[in-house]
């Protein structure tokens, strides 16, 4: 079977020592339903990568990211990833959350555990794993950088 590997682009949206993340819906046909992940989406035909993360992020929290750089790129069998990391220049206030369950900052002590309490959901939600790795990746290589 040949088929094209669906591709997004996500975002480390990160303040003083804490990652901006999504609770994604949790509907069970998506991916990494009701578990935290990061920000962003799939790219558009004809779409760069960043292109796709500036659409992105403008759409789920109406923010408009300037600047930003490329951390890596996670493929799986299934996905391509291309993760790009940005400082988040304004509170959480000033973020309207239009795609998703809740959102919320995480600590590397939370991303470590695997799970971060959502006061919406009323419980501890899960890190997709994907979006555990990459976030682990980061802090580790901000801690050693």
């Amino acid at each position: 079977m040949n088929y094209q590997k669906l591709e997004v682009a996500v975002v480390i949206l990160y303040q003083k020592n804490q990652y901006l993340m999504q609770l994604r819906d949790n509907i069970p046909n998506i991916v990494a339903a009701g578990c935290w992940g990061l920000f962003g989406g799939h790219l558009e035909a004809n779409e760069t990568p960043e292109i796709a993360l500036i659409r992105e992020v403008k759409e789920e929290i109406d923010y408009d990211i300037t600047k930003f750089e490329k951390f890596g790129i996670y493929s799986d069998e299934k996905i391509i990833r291309h993760v790009f990391s940005a400082p988040l220049l304004v509170g959480l206030e000033s973020l309207t959350l239009h795609e998703g369950w809740d959102m919320g900052f995480l600590t590397p002590e939370d991303i470590t555990k695997g799970s971060c309490y959502s006061p919406i959901a009323g419980e501890f939600r899960p890190l997709g794993i994907p979006h555990q790795k990459i976030m682990l990746d980061f802090i580790n290589q901000k801690i050693e950088g």
